[in-house]
């Protein structure tokens, strides 16, 4: 017989996943999305990238990264960390081919409007690009700049 689970601990958190439909991930259907109220009238609508904008990110600026090797679980889809800047534009641009050939994702650190993002985007729309802000990546692989490329066995520029 199974004894019930027992609560450990229950920090009052709500669950992430309809934030998630915004940046299109987990597959989360656009009805179980997070609802927003919108301030001039009471109708709700599902959150949208837009909303996420401006992402700041506050550890990361456009700099030089030393390479470095990466021991990430292997099958980790590769993802790039760029912003909407001239030098991100640049490095995206010279990298291109690479980044379609690796699958790599993306992840746009520093984008204040929907037009700067479309912008990018269409100096790139073979590559999925996603507006993320990257404090907790760049705290994570002891970042402070971008552009740089993550694959499961290397970081760089």
């Amino acid at each position: 017989m199974n004894s019930p689970l027992t609560v450990v601990a229950d920090e009052g958190g709500q669950p992430a996943q309809p934030y998630y439909v915004a940046i299109g991930a987990a597959q989360v259907d656009e009805e179980d999305g997070f609802v927003v109220a919108t301030p001039d009238n009471a109708l709700n609508r599902a959150a949208t990238e837009a909303d996420m904008l401006p992402v700041v990110s506050e550890r990361l600026s456009v700099g030089p990264v030393t390479p470095s090797a990466l021991s990430l679980p292997p099958g980790t889809t590769p993802f790039f960390l760029i912003g909407t800047d001239p030098d991100s534009v640049r490095w995206l641009a010279l990298r291109r081919e690479r980044l379609v050939e690796l699958r790599a994702v993306g992840m746009v650190v520093n984008v204040a409007t929907a037009e700067d993002l479309a912008a990018l985007r269409e100096q790139a729309p073979d590559l999925e690009l996603r507006p993320i802000p990257g404090d907790d990546l760049a705290e994570r692989f002891d970042l402070d700049h971008y552009p740089v490329l993550i694959t499961p066995t290397r970081l760089e520029q």
